[in-house]
């Protein structure tokens, strides 16, 4: 399977134009197999609560049947349960969509195939959901770009609502530009009109992809590719009386400028161009604004701050190198992350605070992990040593909240701390350097 999908990708590449109409024959048992196998242990269940456990006891006779309904365009996806997940730092509340476990099998098939073809036509720099890329890629890129001296220009871009605002029509004719398999399309679309089950009703979806289905980040990188990246590339760019560059990770992308006019004239086409799609530009949250090292002399001479903006989580700014002599680009963890990481963890606290400790801070530990292994990029040493640092003290208010009050003092603490140690903030990822 995988040398067929291997042998799709090639002839993506060699051939720009070609459409693919015969797809629909590898949708058998191996790859369905392999896409079974890929799902996570843990995963929720979606409305007809079937766990990967409870399908897997017969996955081979449950695979066969599944595989005849396919092929006889019988199968028909279940509506996705919508849930709600709050948003650390705020009041609003994020929707997710989960499918049954059989939807997810099927969604990860048409995944793969489209994946093998249009990973030959995304640019270069689109990174969000692409195998062998990621985020820390995105950002190495952003730094290159700036550490080369001549970005004197930023627009800081905020599609608003992205993911609920993806038109149909228009991701199919997407779609359609490659694959001509009808057979494809047509499952495609099935999970699009899925529906929605909510509050014990189920609604139709006329349009937008839910966030939590397998299929959305490549419709959603599909999307983007068209509306977004191959007007930057072909139309806007080669307009630019100076260098740019635009960066993407799925819908978060900034773009690079060596001219004010091209950046001010990319922010009024960006509205245009995206509206055609039905998309909205976020106006509080997209701007333009001067960085680079022109930019910081500028600010100095008017005994201000150079403009800062936010990236992949990240606030970065106009910095020197140690001896002062060059700009230098610096990060640090956005005050918008660096909040709502710690009201998550202190939530999670709360609700654990009784179980067994070496349990609670063996979660602890990887959640902390996990936040140094992200954030833990050059220049934020500052930001990471925070973040373990307010750790500490709310495993400490918490830890003194499972007995009496004050029963927990500051030398028992090191002492608990020697036992289930935190991890060290230490920068684990150079942004100066290819992986």
């Amino acid at each position: 399977m995988e040398t067929r999908l291997q042998r799709i990708a090639e002839k993506a590449r060699r051939e720009p134009c070609f459409k693919f109409t015969s797809l629909f024959h590898l949708m058998n048992e191996e790859l369905l197999r392999g896409c079974f196998e890929g799902l996570r242990k843990d995963a929720a269940s979606g409305i007809d609560r079937v766990t990967k456990e409870e399908y897997g006891r017969n996955l081979e006779g449950n695979l066969r049947e599944l595989v005849n309904r396919l092929h006889r365009m019988s199968y028909i996806p279940q509506p996705v349960c919508r849930v709600y997940i709050p948003k650390p730092g705020s009041n609003k509340q994020r929707p997710l969509g989960i499918p049954v476990l059989e939807d997810k099998v099927v969604q990860a098939g048409p995944v793969r195939i489209p994946e093998a073809i249009h990973e030959a036509d995304f640019i270069t720099d689109s990174y969000g959901f692409r195998p062998g890329r990621g985020c820390h890629d995105a950002l190495r890129a952003l730094s290159v770009e700036v550490e080369g001296g001549r970005v004197h220009y930023i627009v800081e871009a905020d599609i608003k609502g992205f993911f609920d605002n993806v038109q149909h029509e228009w991701l199919m004719k997407f779609l359609g530009h490659r694959i001509g398999d009808k057979r494809v399309l047509r499952y495609v679309k099935r999970f699009l009109k899925a529906g929605v089950f909510e509050h014990g009703e189920i609604a139709a979806t006329e349009q937008g992809t839910p966030q939590g289905g397998v299929v959305s980040p490549l419709l959603a990188n599909v999307y983007l590719h068209y509306s977004l990246d191959l007007w930057y590339a072909r139309v806007f760019s080669r307009s630019c009386a100076g260098r740019s560059r635009l960066i993407r990770y799925a819908d978060d992308f900034v773009v690079c400028f060596q001219r004010e006019s091209d950046a001010r004239r990319f922010r009024a086409d960006l509205e245009e161009r995206l509206g055609r799609f039905g998309l909205e530009v976020a106006a509080e949250k997209t701007k333009v604004l001067e960085f680079g090292p022109l930019a910081e002399s500028k600010a100095r001479a008017r005994g201000e701050k150079a403009q800062t903006f936010d990236f992949l989580g990240l606030t970065h700014y106009c910095s020197r190198t140690r001896n002062g002599r060059r700009f230098r680009m610096k990060r640090l963890t956005s005050r918008k992350k660096f909040k709502a990481k710690l009201l998550a963890l202190k939530e999670w606290l709360k609700a654990n605070r009784t179980s067994p400790v070496p349990e609670l801070m063996k979660t602890v530990v990887a959640k902390v992990r996990g936040h140094i292994a992200y954030y833990g990029v050059t220049d934020n040493s500052h930001g990471i040593g925070r973040y373990v640092h307010a750790v500490r003290l709310l495993l400490f208010k918490w830890l003194d909240r499972r007995g009496k009050r004050g029963s927990m003092t500051m030398g028992k603490f090191r002492q608990f701390l020697n036992k289930f140690p935190l991890p060290r903030p230490l920068i684990l990822v150079n942004l100066f350097e290819s992986r």
